[in-house]
């Protein structure tokens, strides 16, 4: 089984826009109580309230506050239950060591709270959804869906607004049935890059694919934006064109990076033959800790267009659909160990991109390099001797430079290899 999201646009009439606003501000209010009543005991008497906590005290609110009564009981409980989630991915950072991150914050009246209906509160038919509510005026919140969702099985609906262009969304999210994985005895190791993604297979075959950046040609014209609004008054006329404008270009610029990383990860799972790829465990934040100029691209490339995590949670879900699996390890120290002999470099700066080894005189794109010690570290550390006596028979073909001329290093002749 695997777990799919579908999202589409649903139009609400005026009556309904109307209650979907205030069942919106009713959970909102219970988020900002829920938020002060847990910075309030925890500042006050340094003591933590749990999610079960607030759920059993959520009758007791109904009896003195009945508009609470008005939203779908699940809808309710979401709701403090994403303050949860939110309060443990915080203490999770802080205990990772990470000291920038923020607590929650209060929601403001301005934004359409999310309704999250979960297992129950909805009725889907071939064509419609259909919510529960107990507002007053008794609006159906009846919706049409372009799918037919009565053959899958549903497990959460979310109901939402883009605050940008003010469009109603639904969210559903359903189980599928997928083909059973099945390990054929082939593998690829990938290792992703900001400007391109590098994959070998057990033959020591290669394969790049030059990553697209949108956001190098939109950003010449987000900062012209940007700088002619700095010039404008605040919330005048002009300063509300050119929000629009850049929000409209930043917009255009995440759809593009989104469509080529959906067509490119389907590619790669098409056309190779291995049931197992495996990837390495990428940490945006390490990958753009320093200060240096250079980095400026690696910033924009790792955190606002989203090409590797994001590209790694596509590449997953379409690997279960074809029945086929995605495995993460730790990648660190990749591209500075050497693929043959092990050795470390202790430093390797961005700009080499030719990784070069003073002890057996490697010469390898730094890539390449990395994708190799990805291969190894798999199968060695799952105990896959066959396949890992096989690469590295492959690898013994890799290209070396020794006193300027091309050979292989003498301890791998003895190894059955030949000169390439």
């Amino acid at each position: 089984m695997v777990t799919l999201t579908r999202k589409f646009t649903v139009i609400p009439d005026q009556q309904q826009s109307e209650v979907l606003w205030e069942l919106s501000e009713t959970c909102r209010l219970l988020y900002n109580h829920a938020l002060a009543e847990r910075k309030f005991l925890y500042d006050s008497y340094n003591k933590r309230i749990t999610y079960k906590d607030q759920q059993n005290a959520l009758p007791h609110i109904k009896k003195l506050f009945p508009r609470y009564k008005q939203v779908y009981s699940k809808v309710i409980q979401m709701t403090l239950k994403k303050l949860d989630a939110a309060y443990r991915s915080f203490f999770g950072l802080l205990k990772s060591g990470d000291h920038t991150t923020r607590p929650p914050s209060f929601r403001g009246k301005n934004y359409f709270f999310t309704l999250c209906y979960n297992q129950s509160g909805f009725a889907i038919t071939q064509h419609t959804i259909q919510f529960s509510h107990k507002h007053p005026s008794k609006t159906e919140l009846l919706f049409p869906v372009p799918f037919d969702f009565t053959t899958v099985v549903v497990k959460q609906v979310e109901l939402f607004q883009d605050h940008y262009d003010q469009r109603y969304y639904l969210a559903i999210v359903y189980e599928q049935d997928s083909p059973v994985y099945v390990d054929n005895g082939l593998y690829q190791a990938f290792d992703l890059g900001i400007t391109k993604h590098t994959a070998v297979n057990l033959q020591s075959k290669f394969f790049e694919s030059t990553v697209k950046r949108p956001d190098k040609y939109w950003q010449p014209r987000v900062q012209s934006l940007q700088q002619r609004r700095d010039h404008c008054k605040k919330h005048s006329r002009r300063h509300r064109l050119f929000s629009q404008r850049l929000r409209s270009i930043q917009r255009k610029c995440a759809n593009q990076t989104k469509d080529w990383q959906h067509k490119q990860s389907k590619n790669f799972l098409k056309n190779t033959k291995a049931n197992t790829i495996i990837v390495g465990e990428l940490s945006p934040k390490q990958m753009t800790a320093g200060t240096l100029k250079y980095q400026k691209s690696v910033n924009r490339g790792v955190h606002n267009t989203g090409h590797l995590g994001r590209f790694i949670e596509l590449l997953t879900y379409k690997a279960q659909l074809l029945g086929k699996r995605v495995i993460v390890i730790d990648e660190r120290a990749t591209s500075k160990t050497c693929a043959v002999c092990g050795h470390k470099k202790i430093h390797l700066p961005l700009s080499e991109r030719l990784y070069h080894c003073e002890i057996c005189g490697l010469a390898i794109d730094r890539d390449q390099n990395a994708a190799v010690n990805i291969m190894k570290r798999f199968l060695s550390h799952n105990a896959l001797w066959t396949g890992y006596q096989q690469f590295l028979s492959a690898v013994a073909n890799l290209r070396y430079t020794v006193n300027g001329k091309t050979t292989v290093p003498p301890y791998l002749i003895d190894r059955g290899s030949t000169n390439s």
